[in-house]
């Protein structure tokens, strides 16, 4: 292969292949796709957060003229989705890990689906599901995860409400801290918000003339295929789920959303049905990412050296468990932050409420443990009277340290030179202005990338040759809007040595496409582009040799660039590629392979004390921020940001450069803007007037600095960006506001409420201490 100084594809700024169609509106996405004689369905939901449902009367509904189909609980007598959460050793299954289709006898919290409708038209279905009446018996419930722990709480499930706990030991934290100089204690929260993806979710289910039931529908994961099969009862083979391009994810559409709904209401009429959520239903019944109270208690030297860490973490799991078990564990073992630190004590536990359900957001944990932990060096280095980047440049991690776990940092840590940087791409401080005060802040972070180590993670990837010399790829990974298909394509473009617009990516279909996994856990440039660099690799090699016999040249003296295979050390002998396919092709040479890339493998992690390896490899950066906090209003206007990351190899810059930017926006939106605000149980944000989410005009753009360390385990020695990217952005503006007001408001977001709260030295929710 090549090496770096000689890539053609590669590295360079490139348009994604989906970006024309998707600026010219050409794009059909779920919600765009309709059949003849299609159905349509809604879903009536709970209104109660926790309650027994004594009845459910369809019959007024049933008759309405028009109606195909009602399905209830009673319909449908113990079908749950198995979402299979492993325990603390990673073996046994986690109780309460099955979340019913249809609730039937309780529910659990409000939005929670009890009757499915199809109708004729969309009003219709509508009608039908106000005319059914179902009758309650509202139950006490329980709202904040500390009241669910304490005795007598009500269960949301039994045993308990405690749904997984996971803890940490390193060294001996205690004396470590009872040994330092100084010792800091500070509580920080983070509240629910929502994904706020551009498109809500939606789908169409269709049976063939193979008596296979297909869904089109807007999903992070192919694979679901198999969870639903088993919901509905088919063969995996008769259940077949083709993805469309999706307009935004983010974790949001990695659980099952609409697809059992529309495969149930398919199997049942016979008829293709079309399900498709409006914002206020979006916002109700998808996920939201997990509030967390996260409690540091550090003990530092007086020259700013760690000494020793106490890390408590509680988060919301809501009303099912789905993701939470796993959100807790990336949570726990990041917690620690990019720092060396040889004595630590962590517990983590995420508890079960009648709030909504929480699972994957984008960071997946990580991004509330660095919200945490660096606040936590903005007040440690306060308490020292310490600058913020000295004490991180005193405390960062190396390559060939030790992570909270003991997992050992096998790739490049540039960490301080990623802050660096973006301290710097700042430029000048803007001076303050009377009541407006100017601050900078800045934020360090680890992320992983890929799947933990014990799941036995794999993609699948096909790449073929044509005889014209075009190139084909099928793998069936989800395109987000993350660029992923036009990753693939410039690994397959860069070996076989052909333009990227002489490659077709098929994408998106378990039956037709080779398995490649979730685009989640920032993982398919990683495994997927692996498997296509792996499958490309073998054509390149049929292709090399035939040209060997051709050109009279060893195999080992021949490259492929610019649509030719040619003698390195003299370019001018050479063949074009279409021709070296017709003559690969007339000699009966494959031009095709089927390849899969598996992750490394290790057992679990100690159930006692945490340690073993976790991920195949970890991400690093950093994010600085300025702001201006008028002290009057309590208005927080950012200035400037810059955020740096070392992403291995940049595939595509410019597709990069956008994760960059987009992850930093969506990350300053945690800090200064998103909640969503939930009172007993009941969101009291259901729409985006009340919901707030950046707008292009809320945040200048950041700018993206791009480090290649080339060390990464993705193709080329690429790292992950895509959940890296949002993770430094919240606690980079939080510290730029403390810097401004020279106070802390430790709980997100930073509203002018609380920032006016601040300055006033009045006590705020979430308030920690140092000492």
């Amino acid at each position: 292969m090549a090496d770096q100084t000689e890539l053609r594809q590669v590295g360079r700024p490139s348009r994604r292949v989906d970006t024309l169609d998707k600026a010219v509106g050409a794009t059909v996405y779920a919600g765009d796709f309709t059949m003849p004689g299609m159905l349509h369905a809604k879903v009536l939901r709970s209104v109660h957060p926790s309650a027994i449902i004594k009845s459910v009367d369809t019959a007024a509904a049933s008759r309405l003229p028009g109606v195909a189909c009602i399905l209830t609980g009673k319909d449908l007598p113990g079908v749950v989705v198995s979402t299979d959460i492993p325990g603390q050793t990673g073996k046994e299954r986690l109780a309460a890990s099955d979340v019913p289709v249809l609730a039937s006898d309780k529910v659990r919290m409000a939005g929670e689906p009890i009757a499915l409708i199809a109708a004729d038209t969309e009003r219709i279905a509508q009608a039908a599901s106000d005319l059914i009446e179902v009758e309650y018996e509202p139950l006490p419930g329980v709202f904040d995860p500390f009241d669910a722990m304490k005795p007598g709480a009500p269960i949301v499930h039994e045993p308990d409400n405690i749904v997984a706990r996971w803890k940490i030991r390193k060294g001996d934290a205690k004396a470590a801290i009872e040994q330092a100089d100084i010792v800091v204690e500070n509580t920080f929260r983070m509240p629910f918000i929502d994904h706020a993806y551009i498109e809500p979710e939606a789908g169409v289910a269709w049976i063939d003339e193979q008596g296979v039931i297909n869904i089109r529908v807007s999903t992070q994961v192919i694979e679901h295929f198999r969870a639903i099969a088993d919901v509905v009862g088919v063969p995996h083979n008769k259940l077949r789920v083709q993805g469309a391009m999706v307009g935004g994810g983010f974790g949001g559409k990695e659980d099952i959303t609409v697809e059992i709904f529309l495969a149930l209401l398919a199997q049942r009429t016979g008829r293709p049905v079309r399900l498709a959520y409006t914002r206020e239903e979006s916002l109700l019944a998808h996920c939201k990412r997990h509030p967390f109270t996260i409690t540091h208690r550090t003990g530092v030297t007086r020259d700013g050296r760690i000494t020793g860490a106490e890390i408590e973490l509680v988060s919301d799991s809501g009303s099912y468990p789905h993701l939470s078990p796993y959100v807790l564990l990336y949570a726990t073992v990041t917690s620690t932050g990019p720092y060396r630190i040889d004595n630590v004590s962590i517990e983590g536990m995420t508890v079960a409420t009648n709030n909504p359900y929480t699972s994957a957001f984008r960071g997946f944990g990580g991004s509330q443990a660095c919200v945490a932990y660096e606040q936590q060096m903005d007040e440690i280095a306060k308490t020292l009277g310490m600058d913020p980047m000295e004490l991180r440049r005193v405390n960062y991690l190396r390559t060939g340290d030790t992570t909270a776990t003991g997992q050992p940092v096998e790739s490049a840590a540039w960490i301080e030179d990623a802050a660096s940087r973006a301290i710097d791409a700042l430029g000048e401080r803007t001076p303050d202005r009377g009541p407006v005060k100017i601050g900078r802040g800045l934020a360090s972070y680890m992320q992983s990338y890929g799947r933990i180590t014990w799941l036995h993670d794999t993609a699948r990837a096909w790449v073929g040759m044509e005889v014209d010399g075009s190139v084909v790829v099928r793998a069936s990974t989800p395109e987000i809007g993350a660029g992923q298909m036009s990753v693939l394509g410039l690994v397959a473009a860069e070996v076989l040595g052909v333009p990227l617009e002489a490659v077709t990516v098929h994408a998106m279909d378990s039956a037709l496409t080779p398995l490649a996994g979730t685009s989640t856990a920032t993982r398919q440039t990683y495994m997927s582009g692996n498997a296509v660099l792996k499958a490309a690799g073998v054509v390149r090699d049929t292709l090399l040799s035939r040209a060997s016999e051709h050109l009279g040249e060893s195999a080992d003296s021949l490259a492929l660039g610019d649509s030719f295979a040619y003698v390195e050390d003299r370019p001018e002998i050479r063949i074009a590629v279409p021709e070296l396919a017709a003559m690969c092709a007339a000699d009966g040479l494959p031009l095709s392979e089927l390849a899969q890339f598996n992750a490394p493998f290790s057992g679990p992690i100690d159930s006692e004390t945490g340690q073993g390896r976790v991920f195949p490899d970890l991400t690093f950066g950093a994010q600085a921020v300025e702001v201006a906090v008028d002290t009057e209003t309590g208005e927080v206007t950012v200035l400037k940001s810059a955020a740096c990351h070392d992403v291995g190899r940049a595939i595509n810059p410019t597709a990069v450069e956008g994760q960059i930017q987009g992850g930093s926006a969506q990350g300053i939106g945690y800090a200064l803007m998103e909640e969503v605000i939930v009172e007993n149980g009941v969101i009291q944000t259901p729409t985006l007037s009340e919901y707030l989410i950046p707008t292009s005009l809320d945040f200048p753009p950041t700018q993206a600095i791009i480090l290649e360390s080339g060390t990464g385990l993705g193709p080329f020695g690429a790292k992950g960006i895509g959940e890296p990217a949002i993770t430094p952005a919240a606690p980079a503006a939080a510290n730029a506001v403390a810097n401004a007001i020279n106070a802390r408001v430790p709980s997100l977001p930073l509203t002018p409420e609380k920032v006016l709260a601040a300055i006033d030295g009045a006590r705020v929710v979430g308030g920690g201490r140092g000492g």
